[in-house]
């Protein structure tokens, strides 16, 4: 993979719900992970229900032929906040700039969407998006995990 890749960045629909998860599970496993189909990651067996039609946003990252490279989706939580999950990128696609590009359109498509907080659950062992996340202004807190598999809680007040 070279460093000039042209990605296109697309809204997810069903059709995409088994390239999804396993992009999503591979990369739960490469860092020791358990994926849970019928518990925390059931919202990607049906990516219509569980974001599209809520007012929430799931985009693919694909190279010009169509692999997929990387995920993200916006899940409502309430009128004012919003979740960031399933950010998971494939190997080679990271350190070269595309988790930056995803999530300042996820902050901006957000915004946009009227949500003044971002919320998102992670785990200690993905070192490079918890440091991606405070970068970009996410605070630690302490409120109570929904995702058994998480270790850790960030939030974003948008301005």
């Amino acid at each position: 993979m070279t460093d000039n890749l042209e990605i296109v960045f697309r809204s997810a629909a069903n059709v995409d719900c088994r390239r999804v998860q396993d992009l999503v599970f591979g990369v739960l496993r490469e860092y020791g992970l358990l994926p849970d189909p019928e518990g925390t990651d059931r919202d990607i067996t049906n990516i219509e229900m569980y974001y599209l039609d809520r007012g929430g946003v799931f985009e693919l990252l694909e190279d010009a032929n169509g692999n997929l490279l990387g995920t993200c989706g916006l899940y409502p939580l309430d009128n004012e906040t919003i979740e960031l999950r399933k950010m998971y990128f494939v190997k080679e696609l990271r350190g070269k700039g595309f988790g930056k590009k995803l999530l300042e359109r996820m902050i901006d498509t957000s915004r946009e969407l009227g949500f003044k907080q971002i919320h998102l659950e992670t785990h200690s062992s993905l070192k490079e998006a918890i440091a991606l996340y405070k970068k970009y202004g996410f605070k630690p807190t302490e409120e109570e995990k929904l995702t058994p598999r998480c270790d850790q809680t960030y939030f974003l007040k948008l301005n």
